[in-house]
Parts: structure tokens; C-alpha cells; sequence
């Protein structure tokens, strides 16, 4: 038997499928072979259309199963990831109204700002763990506000991973995760923030039902099975935002354990039981895949714009070819680079350094003494420290730190930057050959509730390497010091 996973993303819808049993990976694949286009008919906005999404589950459902060269009967659940804080509004029939509002449109951003600032910092602090910022219940707000014709079509309100359950099982819901990643869970009342939809004057009842993480969540049905290839009656039993569901592809499900991802942009991921932030522009808490009534776990989560985008711009414009030489180079350099400093902050606002543009630096150079490898070296280590940065941030604001995990790409092959965040953190960072939809898909055995068993099957699937903290951390609490000094300086222009 198997399950299947989807993970739709802003570039493309990626599937797995992986053994019931085991969980052992299958097959991963990706729709389409190039990169789904965004749309932007003004400055700073971003659209797909839903219908794209659809198309491509389809696509690669079939491609999944003839390629692995199984039989398609023995698919017993589905699970779903998606891109977060988008926003997809539907007819009475189920026909998307508009091109779904995705993640990185910021069209909103002074409709949350005046709200944080009317309902009052103590009010959203409390009950939504966060400002209402550009998020989906604002995007909301905007086409009420700009498109009145389409806003009085709308029968239900949905997040990406909603519009493709929908499109599988025909039943409109939604998540308390999902509502989370919309600024739309009140976490003190652990119900919807149906005072925020009054707030913006959005009538309360599009709001889907809520169905629960790991249960039956709706069944596929005739249409779905006809379009995928997928057999009739089999249920989508869980989904959730890519970052929760990256958290759960390494097994990060209990407080102190934490997800880390190092690609263009970094994001830390802690999960706590702590419902309350003193951070709420600076960090963002959702709902995690695994909170219950009973078990109220969030996930906060810092994000760093300027992480890997950093070292791909070396990479880019330097002779050397490959990030293989590069870190050869910085590897002959000492912790430190001999007074060389970067900050890596150069691909838009840091929301941790409040919302600032500090634009990307390097410091100290000296033309008679450094070379590219001690250029590389800074890099790796400036990018390093802005993650043992948003740490402290998050130790600061009620997370607890007991181990790592990561995915074994990107900054994470690095001997160099995930030593350095070891040692300065203190704890180990385990490496992990996993991706969102093998997660998705391995999610839907949970529901059985076993989840030391799930966590055993990814240490024995997935495992890689564990990178321990250092022994010697002297050299490299002074480095990040001086970052810091230098990254204090520069802020406080």
C-alpha cells in the first residue's frame, strides 16, 4: 500500500509517493518541468490562478503512478502542503472568482498595519500571537475594499491546500493551521477570529468548516478520481502550510525541537507550548500540524531574507564555478576570516531587524592581506550568524532550543556554516534527506496517533549526518561578536 503527497509551491507542484508501511520514498517528481509563472499586474503584487495548481496535481498524479509502475488501487490517503498566506475566494459552485492572492504579494501590508494599530498591540498579541500584517484575512479585507463585484460572489474564502482538497473530494474546509497562517485563530479563545473578520466588515460565514489534522478530512470523489488517476473514496487526511509541513518532514512535532531551512531565504521553525509572543512583528506563531484542544502546539517562526541569496551572489560573480571550490577556499581560512565581516542582509526588510532595509555589507577588507577565500569564509559565517541571531530572538520569546534539524541542501552542506551555528547555539543539528511532499505523503499514516514510530521511520529513511557543537567555541563567540557590533552599528544610522 502506499500514500501520496502534494506539495504545492510558488514555482511548482512537487508529488511523492512512499510506502504505508515504512514510509520509504517511492518517487518524487515535479509539474511543471519549468518554473510556474507569477503574475503581477502592479508593483509588489503576486497571483497564480488556482486552476494552474489543479492542472499539475493532475499531470503529475499520473506521471507518479506510471513512472513508479504501481497500481494505483493500493494509494490508500492523501496529504497535502501548499504554499502559505495565500488567498483563494470561490463561487457557490466552486469556481475560483480570482487568481489566488499567493504568499509574496504585499498589497495588504497597510491594511494589517492599520489594523494592529486600531484593534491595539495587547489585543493581537494575546489573541492572535501576532500583528494582522499582509496576511490572508487582509488580502481578504483588500478585495472587499477594491473589488466589491467579486467580493459579493464570494461563497467561501480559502488557503491553497483548501482549493485543492476541495478540487479532490469536493467538500469546502478548512484547517485551524490554515486559519492560523491567516491571522484568523484566536488562540486564547482556541476558535476562529471571527472579531477580526468583523473588524474588516467580511461576513463571517465564508469561513469553510474546520476539519482536524489526521482524521478523514473528505473523500475523493468521481470528478477527482477521473482527474487524477486516483482510486474513488480514498481520503485527504492532513495538510498544511509548507513550513509546519517542513517541520514535520524532520520530525519537529514536540516544544524544543526545532526545523531549520537554508536556501535563498533562511526560516527557523520552533515549536513550543508557550501561547504567547512578545514579538509579534518580529516572529509570526501558527497553528502546528499536531495542536489539539489538549495539545496546544505553535510553531514560531523567523524568517531571514538575506541567507543563501548571499553566497549565490558571490558565487555569481566571482571565477570560481562551484560552491565546491568556494568552500574549499573558505575551509583553509580560520573562524573569524582575519577580521573579514559580512552582513548578509541584502535581499529586501529584515522583519527581524524590524522591518528595516539595511542592504547587504562586507567590512575590514584589506586588498594586501585577504583573499576570495576569506571573502567565502565571511560569507558562510555572516549568514550563520544572522541565523544564531533570529535564535536568540526566538529564545527570547518563550521558544526553547534542544535540537536542529534540517534538510541536506543548500547552506546545510556546508561544513563551515553549520558548524558555526552548532557551536554558537549549543546543540547538535541532525541533516536530513527528506522534502515537503515525501513529508505530506508520510503524514497521512499518523492517522494511527504513533507518532515515535513516524519519527523512527524518518531517522532510519531520511537520516544523513549530525553535526556536533565544537569544542573550542572561543574563536567563534568572538567572531559572532564583532558581527554583531558591526551589525548594531549599521542598524543604529
Amino acid at each position: 500500500m502506499y500514500y501520496i503527497g502534494y506539495d504545492i509551491g510558488s514555482s511548482s507542484v512537487k508529488v511523492a509517493l512512499v510506502e504505508a508501511a515504512t514510509g520509504e520514498k517511492i518517487i518524487t517528481l515535479h509539474e511543471p518541468q519549468d518554473e510556474m509563472a507569477i503574475i503581477a499586474y502592479h508593483k509588489d503584487w503576486a497571483e497564480q490562478d488556482p486552476e494552474i495548481w489543479w492542472q499539475h496535481i493532475c499531470v503529475g498524479t499520473k506521471r507518479a503512478i506510471k513512472e513508479a509502475n504501481i497500481d494505483a488501487s493500493k494509494i490508500t490517503g492523501i496529504g497535502i502542503s501548499y504554499q502559505m498566506h495565500g488567498l483563494v475566494v470561490v463561487d457557490k459552485e466552486g469556481k475560483s472568482l480570482r487568481n489566488s492572492i499567493i504568499w509574496c504579494d504585499s498589497r495588504a501590508i497597510e491594511i494589517g498595519d492599520k489594523a494592529f494599530a486600531e484593534i491595539g498591540e495587547q489585543k493581537c498579541s494575546e489573541h492572535l500571537l501576532n500583528s494582522p500584517g499582509n496576511f490572508t484575512a487582509s488580502k481578504l479585507k483588500w478585495v472587499k475594499e477594491n473589488e466589491p463585484e467579486i467580493y459579493e460572489k464570494i461563497h467561501k474564502f480559502m488557503l491553497p491546500g483548501d482549493f485543492i482538497a476541495y478540487k479532490l473530494t469536493g467538500a469546502m474546509t478548512t484547517t485551524k493551521n490554515g486559519l492560523s497562517e491567516g491571522m484568523l485563530w484566536d488562540y486564547k479563545e482556541n476558535k476562529v477570529a471571527n472579531w477580526l473578520l468583523d473588524y474588516y466588515g467580511v461576513d463571517q460565514s465564508l469561513t469553510p468548516t474546520i476539519v482536524e489534522n489526521f482524521t478523514n478530512q473528505g473523500e475523493l470523489h468521481d470528478q477527482g478520481s477521473k482527474e487524477t488517476g486516483l482510486p474513488v473514496g480514498i481520503p485527504v487526511v492532513y495538510r498544511a502550510g509548507d513550513q509546519p509541513n517542513n517541520a514535520l518532514s524532520l520530525n519537529i512535532l514536540k516544544p524544543g525541537e526545532v526545523a531549520a531551512t537554508g536556501g535563498t531565504s533562511g526560516v527557523i521553525y520552533a515549536v513550543t507550548d508557550q501561547l504567547k509572543s512578545k514579538e509579534t512583528s518580529r516572529i509570526n506563531s501558527f497553528v502546528h500540524v499536531n495542536y489539539t484542544n489538549e495539545n496546544q502546539t505553535i510553531g514560531k517562526l523567523l524568517c531571514i531574507n538575506g541567507a543563501g541569496i548571499q553566497y549565490r551572489w558571490l558565487r555569481n560573480h566571482s571565477v570560481v564555478d562551484s560552491y565546491e571550490n568556494m568552500n574549499r577556499k573558505a575551509s583553509k581560512i580560520s573562524v573569524g576570516s582575519d577580521g573579514v565581516v559580512v552582513i548578509p542582509f541584502g535581499n529586501g526588510a529584515e522583519r527581524m531587524l524590524n522591518n528595516k532595509n539595511v542592504d547587504s555589507h562586507i567590512l575590514n577588507l584589506n586588498f594586501n592581506k585577504h583573499s576570495h577565500g576569506h571573502l567565502y569564509r565571511a560569507a558562510l559565517e555572516g549568514i550563520a550568524f544572522s541565523f544564531v541571531y533570529g535564535m536568540e530572538i526566538l529564545k527570547n520569546d518563550n521558544a526553547e532550543i534542544k535540537v536542529i534539524r534540517a534538510g541536506n541542501d543548500n547552506l546545510f552542506r556546508s561544513e563551515i556554516f553549520s558548524n558555526t551555528v552548532a557551536t554558537l547555539i549549543g546543540h547538535e543539528i541532525e541533516i536530513y534527506n527528506t522534502t515537503g511532499s515525501v513529508g505530506a505523503a508520510r503524514a497521512v499514516g499518523l492517522v494511527d496517533g504513533d507518532y515515535e514510530k513516524f519519527g523512527k521511520n524518518i531517522m532510519k529513511n531520511d537520516h544523513v549526518m549530525t553535526y556536533m557543537p565544537l569544542q573550542n567555541c572561543e574563536p567563534y563567540v568572538e567572531a559572532y561578536n564583532n558581527w554583531k557590533k558591526e551589525l548594531e552599528i549599521i542598524t543604529n544610522k
